[in-house]
């Protein structure tokens, strides 16, 4: 029996962790012990608990109740908590996700100690250092026995960086090891699709299948700068206008916040007036429904580009880049970042082409794959 601690501090963390944490007690529960650690990055009833009980995911065994902060003051804070889980009980390994500070955090405490590091969605490359996402991914690379890569364009970075050719060996004398493990995400899509209807989420917003724009807008260099925020309402108030037709969109609480200092009057009053409609934020299995019958996806969400891609929706990215490169790079998703313009532009070219939807994210058993490899990792 081997022990994982599991990290999560974000929601999307949670939803990931959710696609292993079933498999363990489906298929791996007489050879895997998962504690699960949730650092408190983001941690509220409306947008945490839900999701826990939504996804049928164990309560945190530990939770060390973080909360927002300065960048270096969170993340030291989450090092020395996670730290004394991880001396309080004999781990075999440490099982983190994506790129948030709590990975980060995850990755520093348990490598000091010299427990193994897995890092599921490893090599995920944006190329903006100026975003904190980059350099905690690429940090918690470093510091990793075994990187769980989800496409073949993270494989490839990887490669570029030397990890599939310089021999990295660890306190422990085994070798790092490199997979391409597909998209854990797109196990959970797969799963929760056959139970989102339940949801009722488009009758009651009174919401016709392709008859509406699902958007998403929560980056804080989006959220922030006043100028950037106001040229996407403004481009999402023209597509709903000139277009007759309905823009959802699942109003994050920091959004929602720093609209009525960050938009002009007029703008805030215009949209109140509108078919965009800004509702209070949904849970995983309501965002499923919601992405499946959209005509189109609009977001700055990494996790949300994913999801509209499984479910054959394009995407417009209200970002200047991405490290889910092959979304643009099949056509399925248009890079339009918060240029009035291009967002214009974007939605038009998206609505006029055909856009397909190749298999590039594995076949939806992701977390079987990486539960075996650790297993394999731990016997060596």
């Amino acid at each position: 029996m081997i022990k994982l601690l599991t990290i999560i501090g974000a929601r999307p963390q949670i939803i990931k962790a959710a696609a292993l944490s079933k498999a363990i007690r489906s298929d791996f529960s007489d050879r895997i012990e998962e504690k699960i650690l949730h650092t408190g990055q983001h941690y509220d009833a409306v947008m945490s608990q839900v999701f826990f009980e939504e996804l049928e995911i164990p309560q945190p065994d530990y939770n060390l109740g973080i909360g927002s902060g300065r960048h270096g003051e969170q993340t030291a804070k989450m090092i020395s908590g996670i730290e004394e889980v991880i001396l309080s009980e004999p781990f075999n390994g440490v099982v983190l996700y994506g790129d948030t500070n709590s990975t980060l955090a995850g990755a520093v405490a348990a490598a000091k100690q010299h427990i193994p590091v897995f890092h599921i969605e490893a090599g995920l490359r944006s190329f903006n250092m100026a975003m904190p996402e980059e350099i905690n991914r690429i940090a918690c690379d470093q510091m990793s026995s075994i990187l769980f890569a989800p496409t073949q364009t993270a494989m490839d970075n990887l490669r570029n960086e030397g990890f599939l050719d310089i021999e990295a060996r660890f306190k422990n004398g085994k070798k790092r090891q490199v997979f391409n493990s597909g998209d854990i995400m797109y196990d959970n899509s797969i799963h929760f699709a056959k139970f989102s209807g339940r949801t009722k989420i488009l009758e009651r917003h009174s919401l016709q299948p392709n008859g509406y724009i699902l958007a998403t807008v929560h980056r804080d260099n989006n959220t922030d700068e006043p100028s950037r925020l106001e040229s996407i309402f403004k481009a999402l108030l023209h597509i709903s206008n000139e277009n007759n037709i309905a823009i959802l969109l699942p109003i994050h609480p920091r959004t929602a916040k720093l609209m009525p200092g960050n938009l002009s009057a007029g703008l805030y009053e215009k949209i109140a007036h509108s078919k965009l409609k800004m509702v209070e934020p949904v849970s995983f299995l309501e965002m499923i429904e919601l992405e499946k019958h959209a005509k189109l996806v609009m977001t700055d969400s990494g996790g949300v580009q994913k999801e509209s891609f499984f479910f054959e929706k394009p995407c417009l990215i209200l970002r200047p880049e991405t490290e889910w490169v092959e979304i643009v790079t099949h056509g399925a998703g248009i890079l339009a970042d918060a240029d009035f313009d291009k967002i214009v532009e974007g939605y038009k070219t998206l609505s006029e082409i055909d856009v397909t939807f190749p298999r590039l994210f594995g076949n939806g058993k992701a977390a079987h794959f990486i539960l075996e490899r650790i297993m394999a990792y731990s016997a060596e």
